[in-house]
């Protein structure tokens, strides 16, 4: 086994964006696996180093500075502390978790861009974009809203609308206007530079698409795949900002490295902050394994950016995998950190004391490695108390305590070997091997399950056994079965580390013993005849209905905060003049027909019959509220003299005016009673 390792291994976990708290999908998406395969790999005495940092450039960071009226430094040394802190407590065992607003990052960074600049990587392109002439400033696409083409939502961004997901450009969008003086922006020119992507294509296919189709995990493969099938293009490296890394070459005054650009290389400095000296062995030298752990909104930054980056460098070595999984959901509803729905992990290090394994366990154990999965509390409870208390905590708890009440806390000696107690002991040598199989795999969760395994093992044994019977008959028997049971327990020292950190500390002072290397752990005699116990302990203790029932009605009053907020917050629009209202045309419509724009969650393709010879099709992105066959017939309202617009190759002549609630659920807006198509709304 020890045959397949490389010499060294650079592991990197995401940066958290410094805008906010750390949450539960954040941990099981990237933080919580990567920190798992770093402390395995070191069990197995590897040379590796786990590099990560705060990600602390970047519009969300300057938009949250004006909100709170501080500074944009301000805002991320306080998200860096409470990140870095939580994952300290969380047991995230980083070798460095370092920041890009360092002297280090810029001077990397920097030094970076300079490179490809003057070997000419980058192409130079002029183009218009949005200015603030109030503000005095080009704008970001996150500084500018409108209302989107696709599905009217009036408050999407200049580079996606958060209500239909669709990726849009600041000119695509309605009545755009400025977040900073709430003005129409006007077109400028501005000249930037750009990685062209296009010119690395074939590099890329036969990098990814040939070279990786059978080590990537079919979710990163198949999501860079599509990108390449699509065709790349050119892709901008700086843009007009005053928070950043200075753009360092003539001419780039009032520029900084794009935030995509410039975050990647956060990981190369921050390895330098660690390793003055030696960094470049641990990105430089093809003897490295290079890995990169993500979720799955990042796979196109780390799997054909960044790469392409450190190509078109030529110094560095590429990743070797980039094992991203896919969304942890909350109580079956989208993590969303502007609606506060989530569970943060600041949060819940302070309501639940001591018990950052139980949390990690749950999130492992339940972790969205091929598709999306839901985190309950109601599972949390029912994991902690079904598995780690009643299983795990169970059989430990049982051999240590019947070790000191039969034997005074001493090992005791094993006297002949049945048939049963030979199978456990070939078993438990086994584990090792097939547990780090999984986990050289990225396959987490079958590796906890795995392990889970070995105590279920040593369960069924002592229960077979029935130790605590057969103790008035045979004394001998009884110390051969807790010999073998603590030989199991043992093993869990090790093998346990990765995954539950705490509870494998506090198992190895309970059995007076030190976590040993991976091979060993499943050895017959890790703990000999003699050797003394510590006092038995809980391992985990159960949790009630009234914490968990606290922690869901949190989330409930979330909910409500939000639905009061939506009602009281949304401002009213600027007043329109009697001659601009007449100018919109709306109508009462009936849908006579309705189907599914092909390749598409969203959108619907709807005829609406609005009085005319031939009905009106209109594409309205309600796909997830309706079903079509439950929409014909229906009435609606409808904005007829909206510029038709052709979207998925359909040419929409109008748009469907809906009401939204707090939750995002949509409702027809429909008259009291049947009218004649094509009435107006008056």
């Amino acid at each position: 086994m020890s045959a397949t390792f490389p010499q060294r291994y650079t592991v990197t976990a995401a940066l958290p964006y410094a805008n906010g708290p750390v949450h539960i999908g954040h941990l099981a998406g990237v933080y919580l696996p990567a920190d798992i395969y770093v402390r395995y790999l070191r069990a197995q005495q590897r040379d590796v180093k786990f590099i990560c940092g705060s990600d602390e450039h970047g519009v969300p960071i300057t938009i949250r500075a004006q909100k709170e009226g501080v500074t944009p430094q301000q805002v991320v040394d306080k998200y860096h502390a409470i990140i870095r802190d939580s994952f300290q407590e969380f047991g995230v065992s980083f070798d460095i978790y370092s920041r890009t607003s360092s002297q280090t990052h810029a001077e990397v960074a920097s030094g970076f861009f300079k490179k490809l600049y003057e070997e000419g990587k980058f192409i130079e392109q002029t183009s218009e974009q949005y200015y603030d002439e109030k503000a005095d400033q080009f704008l970001a696409d996150r500084y500018i809203v409108g209302t989107c083409p696709n599905c009217g939502n009036e408050n999407a961004y200049g580079d996606q609308c958060e209500k239909c997901g669709t990726s849009l450009s600041p000119t695509e969008l309605i009545n755009p206007r400025s977040m900073l003086s709430g003005n129409h922006p006007v077109l400028r020119e501005t000249k930037h530079w750009y990685l062209p992507l296009d010119q690395y294509e074939p590099w890329l296919r036969e990098w990814i698409v040939e070279g990786h189709k059978n080590d990537w995990k079919a979710n990163v493969y198949g999501q860079c795949k599509s990108w390449i099938d699509q065709g790349l293009h050119p892709r901008a490296v700086t843009r007009d900002l005053d928070w950043g890394v200075p753009v360092p070459v003539a001419g780039a005054e009032g520029k900084v490295l794009y935030v995509w650009f410039d975050a990647p290389i956060g990981y190369i400095s921050a390895t330098k902050d660690l390793l003055p000296d030696t960094w470049e062995t641990y990105w430089k030298d093809p003897e490295t394994k290079l890995v990169h752990f993500i979720g799955k909104d990042n796979i196109v930054f780390h799997c054909i950016i960044f790469p392409t980056m450190l190509k078109a460098h030529g110094d560095y070595i590429l990743p070797d995998n980039v094992p991203a999984n896919e969304f942890l959901n909350l109580e079956g509803d989208k993590i969303s950190t502007s609606r506060n729905w989530a569970v943060w992990l600041h949060e819940y290090l302070r309501d639940f004391p001591g018990q950052a394994d139980v949390l990690r366990y749950v999130l492992c154990a339940n972790a969205p490695e091929t598709k999306d999965n839901d985190f309950t509390w109601k599972d949390f409870q029912a994991r902690n108390n079904n598995e780690l208390v009643a299983n795990l905590g169970n059989f430990v708890n049982r051999a240590v305590v019947l070790t000191h009440k039969f034997f005074e806390g001493k090992v005791p000696a094993a006297v002949g070997f049945t048939t049963e107690d030979e199978d456990v002991l070939r078993q438990l040598q086994e584990f090792p091997a097939r547990i780090g199989e999984l986990i050289d795999n990225y396959r987490f969760r079958d590796a906890l399950n795995e392990l889970m395994n070995l105590s279920r093992l040593g369960n069924k044994y002592l229960a077979d056994q029935e130790p605590w019977k057969l103790i008035k008959t045979d004394e001998a028997r009884t110390g051969t079965v807790l010999h073998v049971s603590l030989q199991l327990a043992a093993a869990m020292v090790t093998l346990l580390e990765p995954f539950l950190p705490e509870a494998a500390a506090r198992l190895g002072r309970m059995l007076n013993t030190e976590k040993g290397t991976w091979p060993q752990a499943g050895r017959p005699d890790a703990l000999p005849a003699g050797h003394q116990l510590a006092e038995a302990a809980l391992l985990f203790t159960k949790i009630e209905d009234a914490t968990v029932e606290a922690q869901v009605q949190k989330l409930l009053d979330t909910k409500k905060a939000n639905e009061l907020a939506a009602a009281v917050s949304a401002p009213a629009k600027e007043d329109v003049s009697f001659e601009q209202f007449q100018q919109m045309d709306l109508r009462i419509g009936t849908i006579v027909a309705a189907e599914k724009v092909a390749k598409t969650k969203k959108l619907l393709k709807l005829s609406v019959d609005l009085g005319f010879d031939e009905p009106r099709t209109i594409v309205s992105g309600i796909a997830e509220h309706f079903l079509p066959e439950a929409l014909i017939g229906q009435q609606v309202q409808v904005l007829l003299n909206l510029a038709p617009r052709e979207i998925k190759g359909i040419q929409s002549q109008g748009m469907l005016l809906m009401a939204e609630n707090a939750d995002g659920v949509l409702s027809l807006m429909q008259p009291s009673s049947p009218v004649r198509p094509g009435s107006g709304v008056a």
